[in-house]
């Protein structure tokens, strides 16, 4: 006698991620477990009265998507403040943040984030919104900020003589006074002072933010920060249930961590829920292009007196590296610049021949640009590229700042998925929320259709199918999951997502027509349209 499911779709075209049996028709699932996939004929046998069976009505199924690249418990924080991504111009800036402090009366401070660059310049235009209440406001990277003069003050860093850490570049006019531009860790000297929220509130935000997430489909993250102290944030809600969504923590290694620090990565590591688990480091190796942070090749094209150093040296990341490595931790380091996807690739080479080669897994965020001769690289060393579409400028009439930073002899190898796709490498994608948006259909508008920014450029797009797979089975391996999910097979967990159209009927530049109907994760529907 066969299993009786618990939720039958049928009438669907299912895109399954299994290179085996890439479509079917109809699904079962039973508990949290998918325990069919074929025809529609062949479905009948696992309906009983208690069933729920659900017409796809020749709709596109795929596995949940596994965003690769995610700020899970930081990004839910930040929609407590001011949302600043759609922000066009100063008079919108000046909108937002007076709405948003007219409703914040309470909180002493008034902070956004998501703002372009080029919008604003500095602590003047934040003191004509609002002058005498302290402002914060972050790029949409994270790796920029602006402050009032009060927010300034308050920090000790107005006037001259005050230095950031670190790689931080407090932004100073002709008489030293600060222009309230704020560039990686000088930012926590202003960001330090604002009071976080209360862990009831931090905890409404993440579960507020979570019903979002699943509402785009997406039912796993790799968290691209993190220690015991948000992992176990994330355990307890999963033991209460309401973690709805699989979170892949690893520990920060910072510059100043210490060997005895990573014990705190052992110990993660120990904890393998079956929505929230351990198992990685995570390393920043540079900064970005619009702040003159990312570590280069060549000098930047629009100040080539601009030459940032990376985060670590050579030695320092292949020490710690090949510590993470030896406890067993897979690696993902942050590279935005050609030198420092080297330097990364050229640590991992160092780790192997100091450890031995093992299905380590290692990998490189985000490769804006990439140096041609390191892209064979990554599978001469088993080392996984892991991209986010959406970062890249979709076409030069946006007037982003990016291609003028990086230079056109550069953009043939900027945001390279063809390249690296078609030298063997499978590609994880992700979005980097909140620095860009979690929903993938923008990620695979973008990755479908992003113009050449120049005619003689190569093509870089990809096709639905490399896509999706890069948002599911690709993104499963990356997490040493491939035999669990990202994909719609037999035994694999049921994290499932309907879609309102077929997609592959959809002409590529309508593709963000189509949005998820149905989010199915762990066998129960999280989301229904």
């Amino acid at each position: 006698m066969s299993i009786k499911a618990d939720l039958i779709i049928e009438n669907a075209n299912i895109f399954t991620s299994d290179a085996n049996k890439p479509h079917a028709e109809a699904l079962a699932i039973k508990g949290n477990r998918i325990v069919f996939v074929g025809a529609n004929e062949d479905v009948g046998q696992y309906k009983d009265t208690s069933t729920r069976v659900i017409n796809g009505m020749g709709h596109t199924i795929t596995p949940g998507f596994i965003d690769s690249h995610f700020h899970l418990l930081w990004g839910s924080i930040s929609m407590g403040g001011a949302q600043l991504y759609e922000v066009k111009g100063f008079d919108d800036l000046q909108a937002t943040l007076q709405s948003f402090e007219k409703e914040n009366k309470t909180s002493e401070w008034v902070e956004g984030r998501g703002i372009k660059y080029n919008i604003i310049s500095g602590r003047d235009e934040l003191d004509k919104i609002i002058p005498d209440r302290p402002v914060y406001i972050n790029a949409y990277d994270g790796h920029t900020s602006w402050a009032n003069t009060k927010a300034l003050e308050m920090a000790g860093i107005l006037q001259p003589g005050v230095d950031a850490p670190g790689n931080g570049v407090i932004v100073r006019d002709e008489n030293g006074m600060a222009t309230g531009e704020l560039r990686e860790t000088a930012m926590n000297m202003v960001s330090d002072l604002i009071p976080e929220p209360s862990e009831a509130r931090k905890r409404e935000l993440l579960i507020s933010t979570i019903k979002k997430i699943n509402a785009t489909g997406v039912t796993s993250v790799h968290n691209m920060n993190g220690e015991m102290e948000e992992m176990m944030f994330y355990a307890a809600l999963e033991d209460t249930g309401e973690l709805n969504l699989r979170v892949y923590v690893p520990y920060w290694v910072k510059p100043e961590t210490t060997e005895e620090m990573l014990k705190e990565a052992a110990e993660m590591m120990k904890i393998q829920g079956e929505f929230a688990r351990g198992g990685a480091a995570k390393f920043f190796m540079d900064g970005v292009w619009e702040s003159y942070t990312a570590l280069n090749v060549d000098p930047y094209a629009d100040d080539p007196e601009a030459k940032p150093d990376g985060i670590y040296s050579l030695e320092h990341f292949t020490r710690m590296a090949a510590l993470c490595d030896k406890m067993g931790l897979q690696i993902f380091v942050h590279c935005c610049g050609d030198g420092a996807v080297r330097r990364v690739l050229d640590g991992y080479e160092a780790v192997q021949r100091s450890n031995g080669k093992r299905d380590s897994r290692h990998r490189v965020e985000h490769i804006e640009v990439i140096h041609p001769d390191d892209i064979p690289r990554f599978t001469q060393l088993g080392v996984l590229p892991s991209m986010q579409t959406s970062h890249a400028p979709f076409s030069m009439s946006e007037g982003d700042v990016w291609p003028t930073r990086v230079g056109e002899k550069r953009w043939p190898l900027s945001f390279a998925w063809r390249n690296m796709k078609e030298a063997g490498n499978n590609i994880a994608f992700g979005s980097d929320w909140p620095v860009a948006p979690y929903d993938p259909m923008i990620n695979l508008h973008v990755g479908l259709n992003r113009e050449k920014w120049n005619p003689t450029d190569p093509d870089q797009t990809l096709s639905l199918e490399e896509l999706i797979i890069g948002y599911t089975r690709d993104a499963a391996y990356a997490e040493f999951k491939e035999n669990e999910k990202g994909q719609i097979k037999e035994g694999y967990l049921a994290d499932v997502v309907l879609f309102s159209h077929d997609l592959f009927a959809l002409d590529p530049k309508e593709i963000l027509t189509a949005k998820p109907t149905m989010t199915i994760v762990d066998g129960k529907i999280v989301f229904e349209a």
